[in-house]
């Protein structure tokens, strides 16, 4: 991320390692749905090992003599880790391809199903993960309270500083691109999702800041858990209120485009002054011709469990598609 972020539940208690190894980091893709048993394309489940997405599409293609477009997955999933994921493979009318024989270097062939249409990128629900945090150094009993606050509340949404890259290149990327540089799709499309991701960061931490982030502020917009509905803004009442305490609907921010704010009052005059102060971005994505639309500003993992062993710090959640697993750590712990 290109800014400091500000926390939610006091700052993290603990300085760690994170992704010594593949194995400290696992993530489990949660689809929501069965392959369909017949159809044209291969679903196949893999796991892949300290092995980029992108990188193991392009293989499985080239390997098996395809056009890249032949290979479909639903969600990028972490290099520096072990991840368990599914692409799809659009034979045709090509015979069975022998699996096992593959051989890509960190990747698995768990099993293979015949699937009706290829899979799109976010048509999955969500993602498991398993991570340990090494050498904890820090207040256990603080960190089992921010756990319990994790679990009781939830996090800011942030976008993690993945969306970013290496020392925050993708932002300054986005500025090159809003100044004339020409790149190509590949490149534009990073720089654009890094515009809107730092956008809506700076309205996130404004909300965190002054602690409205997980409450109703004039003018919401809001968001139904685990979808991208939105409805609002409409007067709060005691039956909101009790769908905002449940989870079931949380405030949202805007990601950024052309077009009028959702949000009224209060809530519209942040997400103005933001973009305000941020306008280089704002208005490049607005010349780009992305429209105006909602990201919920809390994100609650499910499932959450910790325990300490004696080389760190055990976790597991879930989340929501397009939720970062360090966006959840990062209230924990700092991570070298």
């Amino acid at each position: 991320m290109t800014m400091d972020l500000p926390y939610a539940h006091g700052g993290p208690p603990l300085v760690a390692e994170l992704r010594r190894e593949p194995a400290d980091f696992r993530v489990e893709e949660i689809l929501g749905f069965a392959p369909s048993g017949s159809g044209e394309h291969a679903f196949v489940l893999i796991e892949k090992t300290a092995a980029n997405t992108e990188w193991v599409a392009r293989e499985l293609a080239r390997r098996l003599g395809l056009a890249p477009v032949a290979i479909g997955f639903a969600g990028l999933k972490d290099r520096h880790a072990i991840t368990r994921q599914a692409f799809t493979v659009h034979l045709g009318q090509r015979a069975e391809p022998d699996w096992q024989a593959l051989d890509i270097e960190g990747v698995r062939v768990l099993s293979v199903a015949r699937h009706a249409r290829k899979l799109k990128r976010g048509s999955h629900r969500g993602n498991r993960f398993e991570i340990r945090l090494r050498a904890p150094q820090g207040e256990r009993d603080r960190a089992q309270a921010v756990l319990d606050a994790i679990v009781a509340q939830g996090v800011p949404n942030y976008f993690g500083e993945q969306r970013f890259g290496r020392d925050g290149g993708n932002a300054d990327l986005a500025r090159q691109l809003f100044a004339g540089a020409r790149m190509p799709r590949e490149r534009r499309g990073i720089a654009l999702s890094a515009a809107r991701s730092e956008l809506f960061n700076a309205a996130l931490a404004q909300r965190v800041a002054a602690g409205s982030w997980n409450r109703a502020l004039d003018g919401e917009v809001w968001m139904l858990a685990g979808t991208h509905s939105v409805f609002g803004p409409e007067p709060l009442d005691d039956a909101l209120r009790e769908r905002l305490a449940s989870g079931d609907i949380h405030p949202s921010g805007p990601l950024w485009g052309r077009g009028e704010l959702r949000s009224t009052d209060a809530v519209r005059a942040l997400e103005l002054a933001v973009a305000d102060a941020h306008a280089e971005l704002a208005r490049g994505l607005e010349a780009a011709g992305l429209e105006q639309q909602r990201r919920a500003l809390r994100l609650l993992p499910r499932e959450l469990a910790a325990s300490w062993q004696d080389d760190g710090l055990a976790i597991r959640f879930a989340l929501e598609a397009g939720a970062f697993a360090t966006t959840v750590l990062r209230e924990l712990a700092r991570w070298h």
